[in-house]
């Protein structure tokens, strides 16, 4: 079921039942159904809002984890909570239920959020006309809302039509998802479709809310420099100062990834030395680098180190490029567009446009969960908001009631034998 050979066939069934439906009447009951849960969804983002769950914070993210592995209990699910593989230590909730359908769905979302202990009081949950304001709101518990929500809808449906549900919310999004991405990949493969509820941009940012078909996949490089230290008064000829050279090795590989295609780099953090009187031995700077191509990390850091082979400018000093893989690129293939154009029809049923969008520069999960290419994976199933990752970060109300209404249709259909 699961083979990359069969997904052709898939993409073609949706697409018949795309060509049978685009002109479809709206399914009364599911969209009463997400007009009534509004209120409950909103009052579940606030209870999120409200705990504070940092990338690093294991004790707010054991709290999110006890909320969310609440909510899938109550609803059924056989739930089990495992360690991160490396990073702060917090728990990946994961949910299954069995039903009498054919398909195997999965869900994803993340938990933690780019804030700092604190943020709270300087960005407290707020409501302004349609506007709801929080750190981490849209980026991902608005996701995490949708996909509680939407399956509290279809339990009270009875909807089981499917083999096997999975839902899997992890702790480490917001840092590459450096000890749960494996296992997403690992859990991905064993399933037909994974939807993920990443948000999509709101407003003047966006004119229409979106799915997503591509996102960049993340990594990091580290140059470190190693020189020679010396005191900075009485003799800074005998050392070799490590930062000068890493300020000349910056600016000679600023430009390096732009011959290579797919990829990019910013060099973004930077340390040397530890008092002010002494010629620094050692200087180090992490770059961000975003790949579109599965073979960019090796290709950027061969770039790198021919690029500082090639001359240095502080004599006797060593300069060493390391790079690791890091989150995959999410590329869908044509069984995720025919997808995402079926999620188009369905909004189309209740009046709202939709867009495609073909890429962004950000990272997400979708990378892990499409690696192999075994399941069919679409993201940005999340609310509509805006300022992820900064000040003032919010949802629109709005986007609640059909973002509910295009997650049950989805996956009603997609449960379909």
């Amino acid at each position: 079921m699961n083979s990359r050979n069969l997904l052709p066939a898939f993409a073609a069934a949706v697409g018949l039942l795309c060509s049978a439906q685009a002109l479809a009447a709206p399914d009364a009951k599911l969209k009463a159904a997400a007009e009534q849960a509004k209120p409950a969804l909103i009052e579940t983002l606030r209870d999120m809002v409200l705990i504070e769950s940092g990338s690093s914070d294991v004790a707010g993210l054991a709290k999110m984890a006890d909320l969310t592995e609440g909510r899938l209990k109550a609803l059924g699910f056989r739930t089990e909570r495992r360690k991160v593989t490396k990073g702060a230590g917090a728990d990946i909730v994961i949910g299954t239920l069995e039903g009498n359908g054919t398909k195997k769905l999965m869900l994803i979302g993340h938990m933690d959020t780019v804030y700092q202990p604190g943020i709270l009081a300087a960005q407290p949950y707020r409501v302004d006309g349609n506007k709801i304001f929080g750190p981490g709101i849209a980026d991902d518990k608005g996701g995490l809302a949708v996909i509680l929500h939407a399956l509290k809808i279809l339990s009270e449906n009875g909807w089981r039509d499917y083999a096997k549900l999975t839902v899997m919310f992890n702790p480490d999004e917001e840092v590459g998802s450096i000890g749960s991405g494996e296992l997403i990949s690992e859990i991905a493969d064993q399933h037909d479709v994974v939807l993920s509820c990443e948000p999509t941009l709101a407003g003047a940012a966006n004119k229409n809310e979106s799915v997503l078909l591509g996102a960049s996949g993340t990594t990091s490089v580290v140059m470190e420099v190693k020189g020679r230290a010396a005191h900075a008064g009485v003799n800074p000829d005998l050392g070799r100062n490590a930062l000068i050279e890493l300020s000349h090795q910056l600016l000679q590989t600023r430009d390096v990834a732009k011959s290579i295609p797919g990829v990019q780099l910013n060099w973004t953090v930077a340390q040397a030395g530890t008092v002010r009187n002494q010629i620094p031995d050692k200087a180090v700077a992490t770059g961000d680098v975003r790949l579109t191509v599965n073979d960019g990390v090796a290709k950027l850091r061969t770039a790198l180190q021919d690029k500082v082979n090639s001359g240095k400018l502080v004599p006797d000093t060593e300069t060493t490029i390391k790079m690791e893989n890091g989150r995959p690129a999410f590329v869908g293939g044509e069984a995720s567009r025919t997808l995402a154009k079926r999620a188009q029809a369905i909004y189309a049923e209740i009046d709202r446009p939709l867009d495609i969008a073909e890429t962004t520069g950000g990272g997400t999960d979708a990378g892990f969960a499409g690696r192999s290419g075994k399941a069919v994976v679409l993201e940005s199933l999340g609310l509509a908001g805006f300022g992820y990752h900064a000040h003032d970060e919010y949802i629109v109300t709005e986007s609640i009631v059909p973002r509910l209404y295009l997650m049950t249709r989805l996956l009603t259909e997609l449960g379909q034998k």
